[in-house]
């Protein structure tokens, strides 16, 4: 079976996206087949198989990103829909798709789920310079999450007003949006040098996690610079 809507995908204007303020994003729905999203939200690993990323110290002051974290690759035991969805992304269709939208090719993809639970966030922050975008997939419906406990993603505008390197907060933006994340709902957006975005605080029931499947699309050449460094200094590189 086909889990992405490649009719939807060739639907979307790269010149609108590339041009949209206060930087490139689109939120749209249905990316995903109908039965392609439901055998995903069916067999999406549970938050056992994933390692706990919490009170880690972030740059300029910037709070923790507490969550759940699990890396996709090829080895990992998960159901054979995700294998078959990933090898769908990374197949020439998807691949021509973030080239056209991003209007550049020499991309790397990384893969990864998180899993929030209630009391933790996502400070506003801009992404790392290696990346170029993110394509985050969200796997909460009606059946399972209340738009009420929050876990949309927010576009953020600074006016112009704080250093890229800072700590501000939501409500010291000017200008905000808050993406549509519920159902089979997707958020595509570019790095810029100030593309600030986060997710405010979950407020969700015990037990319940804002899930995401993220698809990080990194510079080719930068990423691997970033994964030699980490080598050598000792450490994992990550994707996030």
């Amino acid at each position: 079976m086909k889990f992405l809507n490649h009719d939807l995908l060739e639907a979307i204007d790269p010149v609108e996206f590339r041009s949209r303020k206060p930087y490139p994003f689109v939120n749209p729905q249905g990316v995903l087949t109908d039965e392609g999203f439901r055998r995903l939200c069916e067999t999406i690993p549970d938050v056992s198989r994933f390692a706990p990323y919490f009170g880690f110290p972030r740059s300029h002051g910037q709070a923790p990103h507490d969550r759940f974290v699990l890396e996709y690759e090829k080895r990992l035991e998960v159901a054979d829909a995700w294998h078959e969805f990933i090898a769908e992304l990374r197949a020439p269709a998807y691949q021509s798709f973030l080239e056209r939208m991003f209007g550049r090719g020499l991309l790397r993809l990384a893969f990864h789920w998180h899993y929030t639970p209630s009391g933790c966030s996502v400070s506003p922050h801009c992404d790392a310079k290696r990346k170029l975008g993110s394509h985050i997939f969200y796997f909460n419906t009606e059946n399972d999450w209340d738009a009420s406990w929050g876990g949309q993603t927010v576009i953020l505008d600074d006016a112009g007003r704080f250093e890229r390197k800072s700590a501000p907060r939501f409500e010291d933006f000017p200008w905000f949006a808050d993406s549509e994340s519920l159902g089979n709902r997707s958020l595509l957006f570019a790095r810029r040098h100030k593309s600030w975005h986060g997710v405010r605080e979950i407020q969700a029931p015990e037990g319940r996690y804002r899930k995401v499947f993220i698809v990080v699309i990194e510079d080719w050449v930068r990423s691997v610079q970033h994964r030699v460094i980490s080598r050598l200094r000792g450490k994992r590189a990550s994707s996030y």
